[in-house]
């Protein structure tokens, strides 16, 4: 039989699609208008098609005509539209301008007539004013035809086994005359606090989480590169092991990928003077650095939420990751995937502020799993675990900049303050990035 359907919108790296694919769904579309973004979730999941580009204007037929599907019953479509604006007193809030993302993720879903959808977001839409978002939202999708499962819930992702502090809003909704998808149960009480869940285990602490990894300071190689090959990994706590692909069930329902594991990947070093160093190592586990301001991982306890930064057109400022509860450093971007709940097979972009802003972005895929398997159960299908084993994609797509992605993928390089030059200078710079990319790729493929 085959497997249910998923269109990720607003899909980031992919930490929804990881979610829905281990829970037993093909994503067979995903939406992201940041190429970097679409590189690397083209390198993870090569078999998804790929539209780099914003769901302003883009059509149902296009998504079906993109991702092969023809007619086929769309089950799920899930993400997050990002959401800012507030109209005035009186007006809807739908109707600025900033929000229309929002209507287009309704939109879409009314016009792929699809069994199924998950909204998330960030926790602030259920408090103050912004509950009028909410209000509209749902109204929304009401007249689409959808019922929206109520109330709306937050969920904390370390009550579903990740070691991480990290709350977001999840609206569930359905066609009507569909069943509706349920809030799934915790799983796991948050590591190193008072058990809200009595009868649940403690989920994974940090040091389940990142206490196997070996030490990228002791690696000169990752000054200049974000990978090295190693041996040295410690034994793992059950979360590592899965992390690591040594469990039974690591891959779950999802695919299993052709990877090395022997590689340690998206370890870039971060270089910090002794006066930092000397700070990070008196500074107390589950306390802030008082002057850089960074947090200090608990070894038994979880991570902060971690943050994403902003992205290029918006200063491109780099939020902080945190310090290492071990080592007197700041965590590396393999350290955050782990704390995030993406395995190791699962690469990001090579730089450390794409890779730190695209884990960031990202809803922690132990989430999503749970979210993905309450949408499977309502939609009335057992999951199945494919048999076949698939390659990763182009290495190369790891090692893009925005403006190699824009070309690997045909499409404009976002404007940020670092790119806007004349018409002249523009085309010349596109011509020398064109023979960077050509030689990028044929170098990662070699």
């Amino acid at each position: 039989m085959k497997r249910p359907i998923g269109i990720d919108l607003f899909a980031g790296a992919g930490g929804m699609s990881l979610g829905f694919e281990q829970a037993g769904f093909d994503v067979v579309a995903a939406v992201e208008i940041d190429p970097v973004h679409c590189a690397v979730h083209e390198y993870n999941f090569p078999r998804t098609a790929i539209l780099a580009r914003t769901v302003e204007g883009l059509s149902a037929d296009e998504v079906r005509k993109t991702a092969g599907i023809g007619d086929r019953e769309v089950d799920c479509v899930f993400g997050g539209a990002p959401c800012q604006g507030f109209s005035l007193i009186g007006q809807r809030i739908l109707d600025d301008p900033r929000n229309k993302l929002a209507l287009d993720f309704v939109r879409l879903v009314k016009d792929l007539d699809a069994r199924t959808f998950v909204f998330e977001n960030v926790k602030g839409l259920t408090v103050g004013r912004h509950k009028k978002f909410l209000t509209e939202l749902v109204q929304a999708f009401e007249e689409a035809g959808y019922d929206v499962q109520l109330p709306w819930q937050v969920l904390n992702a370390a009550h579903y086994g990740t070691p991480q502090f990290r709350e977001r809003l999840i609206l569930f909704g359905a066609r009507k005359g569909e069943a509706l998808p349920r809030y799934p149960a915790p799983k796991t009480n948050i590591a190193g606090r008072p058990p809200r869940f009595p009868e649940l285990p403690p989920g994974p602490s940090c040091s389940d989480a990142i206490g196997d990894l070996p030490n990228a300071d002791d690696y000169e190689t990752l000054m200049r590169s974000d990978a090295v090959e190693t041996t040295r990994f410690a034994d793992p706590s059950d979360y590592a092991a899965a992390m690591r692909g040594l469990s039974n069930d690591s891959w779950h329902y999802g695919y299993v990928r052709d990877w090395q594991p022997a590689l340690l990947t998206s370890s870039a070093r971060t270089g910090h003077s002794e006066i930092s160093q000397r700070r990070f190592k008196e500074t107390e586990q589950g306390a802030t650095e008082p002057i850089s301001r960074f947090f200090k991982l608990p070894a038994n306890g979880v991570a902060n939420t971690l943050r994403a930064g902003t992205d290029g057109a918006r200063g491109a400022f780099t939020s902080p990751r945190p310090i290492h509860y071990r080592y007197n450093r700041c965590i590396t971007v393999r350290e955050m995937a782990r704390l995030h709940g993406f395995p190791d097979w699962f690469r990001f972009n090579a730089t450390k502020w794409h890779g730190a802003r695209q884990i960031g972005n990202a809803v922690p895929p132990p989430l999503a799993r749970a979210i993905a398997g309450e949408v499977m159960a309502a939609l009335g299908i057992v999951p199945s675990r494919p048999e076949e084993k698939i390659s990763l994609g182009a290495p190369g797509l790891l090692q893009f900049s925005v403006s190699h992605a824009a070309l690997h993928f045909g499409v404009e390089a976002p404007l940020n303050r670092r790119n806007q030059k004349s018409g002249a200078t523009k085309r010349k710079q596109e011509d020398i990035e064109r023979e960077r990319l050509e030689l990028l790729m044929q170098t990662a493929a070699e």
